[in-house]
């Protein structure tokens, strides 16, 4: 198999400034075990030399005026301020008369008035990691002395707030808040967040993680899985109950990922996600020393490509282990996806998810499944008419006014 031109996709990787570290103990998170990847290292924090490498080789690998740096966590804000202003030194050095842009991943917790003014002049996109409601977001968002952490990072959201710094809500859906859908959604328009992303949590227990593939599971299924991952049931019922509310009120003015990457997949688009897209493999992650691995959710040893110092972002992110890895999302689905009138919606989700066989047997189908298929039947009437619409060149937020005429009819 040959190399992947440079040419034929953007080049993106992740960056973990401060690996795993965290200051809170989230019950379900995923990263925090990588620290043992790196037991022998005293310091999980990159170095200003590294820095500046990935700095440099990363804007010079980009063929798009454009180039965004993706700061990750563990939580980002365990470096100090000092170090991100080194950071954009360095990007204002190598940009050579390119777009730079910056989104950071935070829990909100440490941030300052200090932190907020930086990320407001430089014009950086703050993620804050906040589950809803006090009630379900300290359900497992705890620090590691067991306290809540919620009021603090309210206390972030309002500092952002002040000093008007754009940010987006990422939003784990777990087995609590999942059965509250509505009180979930508005509470984030309560807080004027106009840009959510939701993240079903599913975890499998280690005693299942041995590459088994569970029996074909129902919709409440969660066997071999931690106790608050989301059920195939919950994220449909979620996901249906949250669109319907969005689809006669908020289309144009509130902006759900998953939703906007259903439409996206409708009129035959990229998707703005990953894990509704065809294939992966084109966002990487590096770790504080300069390991790369194929993505944020497959950092393990069989799926490290190398590291910064001994081969090039280029060779790691275009060779042939990369591409077999994108390649194996579209090429392992079993026969039940292919069949599938809504594979084109899907793809098979993220392969991480992957671990439950068919009603016939077969390895490979999404945990999820019997959730996202109940989803994209139920809003295939809405997906059309706004499919229609974008192809006649019209907002597709006609679709509200269409409800409310009765040309389309909510369940």
């Amino acid at each position: 198999m040959t190399t992947l031109a440079p040419f034929a996709r953007p080049l993106y990787v992740m960056l973990k400034p401060a690996g795993a570290l965290c200051n809170l103990a989230c019950d379900y998170c995923y990263y925090l075990e990588k620290a043992k990847l790196y037991q022998d290292n005293p310091k999980h924090v990159m170095s200003d030399e590294l820095l500046e490498k990935f700095i440099e080789e990363y804007i010079n690998s980009q063929t798009s005026p454009n180039v965004l740096f993706t700061w990750h966590g563990g939580e980002t804000l365990m470096r100090p301020l000092s170090f991100y202003q080194k950071a954009v030194e360095l990007q204002r050095k190598y940009a050579r008369g390119r777009q730079i842009d910056n989104c950071l991943q935070t829990n909100g917790t440490l941030l300052t008035d200090e932190w907020c003014r930086f990320l407001h002049d430089n014009q950086w996109l703050v993620g804050i990691s906040i589950d809803g409601p006090q009630e379900f977001h300290d359900e497992y968002r705890k620090n590691k002395q067991g306290k809540p952490s919620f009021v603090k990072v309210m206390q972030g959201i309002n500092l952002l707030k002040k000093h008007n710094v754009e940010w987006n809500a990422m939003a784990v859906v777990n087995d609590y808040n999942a059965d509250y859908p509505l009180e979930f959604y508005h509470f984030f328009k309560e807080l004027d967040c106009h840009y959510i992303q939701f993240a079903p949590i599913v975890e499998r227990l280690a005693s299942h993680t041995d590459g088994r593939h569970l029996a074909a599971v129902d919709e409440d299924s969660k066997e071999g899985l931690a106790d608050f991952s989301v059920t195939p049931r919950q994220w449909g019922n979620f996901l249906c109950t949250i669109f319907d509310e969005w689809v006669r009120h908020d289309v144009g003015n509130y902006y759900i990922q998953l939703f906007d990457s259903t439409l996206a997949n409708w009129v035959g688009e990229q998707p703005g996600v990953c894990t509704l897209a065809k294939t992966c493999g084109h966002a990487g992650v590096m770790e504080f020393n300069g390991d790369v691995y194929s993505c944020d959710h497959f950092v393990f040893p069989q799926y490290k490509l190398g590291n910064i110092y001994s081969k090039t972002l280029v060779e790691m992110m275009y060779g042939e282990r990369q591409q077999k890895f994108g390649l194996a999302k579209r090429d392992s689905l079993p026969t039940q996806c292919k069949e599938c009138p809504y594979l084109f919606a899907c793809n098979g989700e993220c392969p991480k998810n992957r671990f439950c066989k068919t009603k016939d047997g077969e390895p490979g189908l999404n945990y999820l499944c019997q959730g996202y298929y109940q989803f994209f039947d139920h809003v295939a009437p809405y997906m059309d008419f706004m499919k229609r619409e974008l192809q006649a060149k019209r907002a597709p937020a006609n679709v509200m006014e269409a409800i409310r005429k009765g040309e389309i009819d909510l369940p």
